[in-house]
């Protein structure tokens, strides 16, 4: 058989979750009148900065009604002024002098409205960001609420994820999160928890919990699958054995602990024969498990560190079997720094 000894290892705690990436913002930008595409002043996948104009729509009748807007508002202003000056030597009444102060305010209100939706047909960039793939060409009739290409700002990331509701005692703000994403597989990225939910999902009886990360290079994409851990603050030494050393059973957990044992007597007449090595025998012994991770086994109770445990070759031996150590041909896990 092969055998490992059982060591005592600072072991840390974690939550394992599964989550999504979404930017810090992100959003799909889109018309909000209707009108034709004029010109498209941005190339796909490019960055673009806030207020950077991204599509023009043809605005040629609303600048011209803003022209007669104004022209009516300067006649407005001037009827005004005149009506002001007569009002004080009581040439007109006091109330054609309220018209025409109304007519004064209507005129301004009108010129207001009219440069609101001349701006409208202007799409800026709200924040600074990556654009995505663009979706209407210059010529293009758009119906209002038409998507005109994503915008994403990919500088900060957000993963969210749930948690069961009797994990929330163990979350705080600012706890680290550790995560991988298949894009880049070995790589692990690290964020910190930034928002809990502050009602837990009755269908599921989950806490939405969301983590920030930083996106140096912009290698992470908004929607990509996040297979992550919460690591808990408390780190203490726990007995740690591989994996394969474990037997799981409905009976409950078990490991073959090899300890040195008496040989069996010769028989009468027999002489003992010699042994270089001591007599090991196999002693099964039920344990308690707890977390799992990168091929090793937390064992809360049934095994001290530094008892010899067999990881391979315990087909069909049980307690009491005479077993002799073999050289190791098993792979060992992982028990790099950064997987405690």
């Amino acid at each position: 058989v092969e055998v490992v000894e059982s060591s005592r290892q600072p072991w840390q705690s974690r939550l394992p979750a599964i989550g999504t990436l979404t930017a810090s913002q992100g959003i799909d930008l889109s018309v909000e009148i209707a009108g034709t595409v004029s010109a498209v002043q941005f190339r796909s996948g490019e960055k673009v900065t806030k207020g950077q104009p991204i599509v023009l729509l043809d605005s040629e009748i609303e600048k011209a009604s803003l022209a007669a807007a104004e022209a009516d508002l300067h006649l407005a202003k001037v009827e005004f002024q005149r009506a002001r000056s007569l009002v004080d030597r009581q040439a007109i009444s006091r109330s054609e002098f309220d018209r025409l102060n109304a007519e004064s305010q209507k005129a301004a209100a009108t010129v207001a409205q009219l440069k609101a939706s001349l701006a409208k047909k202007r799409i800026l960039a709200p924040f600074s960001g990556t654009i995505g793939i663009r979706q209407v060409d210059v010529g293009d009739f758009v119906a209002a609420g038409t998507p005109i290409a994503t915008l994403q700002d990919l500088s900060t990331l957000y993963v969210d994820f749930y948690l069961a509701e009797q994990q929330v005692p163990w979350l705080s703000i600012g706890q680290a999160v550790r995560l991988e994403v298949a894009a880049f597989p070995g790589e692990r990225f690290e964020g910190r928890i930034v928002a809990l939910n502050p009602k837990v999902e009755t269908t599921t009886r989950n806490v939405q919990v969301r983590a920030e990360l930083a996106n140096p290079g912009e290698r992470l994409l908004p929607g990509m699958f996040a297979d992550l851990q919460v690591l808990l603050p408390s780190e203490e030494a726990r007995v740690v054995v591989p994996e394969t050393a474990i037997t799981y059973t409905l009976y409950g957990n078990s490991v073959l602990v090899v300890t040195e044992g008496q040989p069996p007597e010769p028989e009468e007449g027999a002489e003992a024969a010699e042994r270089s090595e001591p007599y090991r025998v196999v002693e099964r012994r039920f344990v308690e498990t707890g977390e799992r991770r990168d091929g090793r086994v937390v064992i809360l109770d049934g095994l001290d560190a530094g008892e010899q445990v067999i990881v391979a070759g315990q087909l069909k031996l049980d307690t009491g079997a005479h077993v002799a150590i073999a050289e190791k041909r098993t792979l060992a896990p992982n028990s790099g720094s950064d997987d405690r």
